[in-house]
């Protein structure tokens, strides 16, 4: 079992930057591949990032590339969402998602493991 808890969420404007943090415990967290997932109002839930159990690969949405950023620490068993140059699109639940199958990064039931989810809304 893996639990993951998110923060960092939070009002800011258009322009502004946020760094998301989800804390795991459990399993070994160097073990699994990690994602973050965002889900607007009305919307389904859709990929943001993704990064490998080492750090060594990343993958992102193409609506985020060049503004986010995927990170881990393994040390601490916390991943990062650094997120820049937010637009009010941007605006949606963050969730942490843990533990999926390497070759359906993107596919959101492919992730075994899920946080609560992480509010951030941005202001035009």
């Amino acid at each position: 079992q893996v639990q993951l808890v998110e923060s960092g969420g939070g009002l800011v404007q258009a322009g502004g930057s946020l760094r998301l943090s989800c804390a795991a415990s459990g399993r070994t967290f160097s073990a699994y591949y990690m994602g973050w997932f965002r889900q607007a109002p009305g919307k389904e839930r859709e990929f943001v990032a993704a990064i490998s159990w080492d750090g060594g690969s990343t993958y992102y949405a193409d609506s985020v590339k060049g503004r986010f950023t995927i990170s881990r620490d393994n040390a601490k068993s916390t991943v990062y969402l650094q997120m820049n140059s937010l637009k009010p699109e941007d605006t949606a639940v963050y969730y942490c998602a843990a533990d999926p199958d390497e070759y359906r990064l993107y596919d959101s039931r492919s992730y075994n493991y899920w946080g609560q989810g992480t509010q951030v809304t941005v202001s035009s």
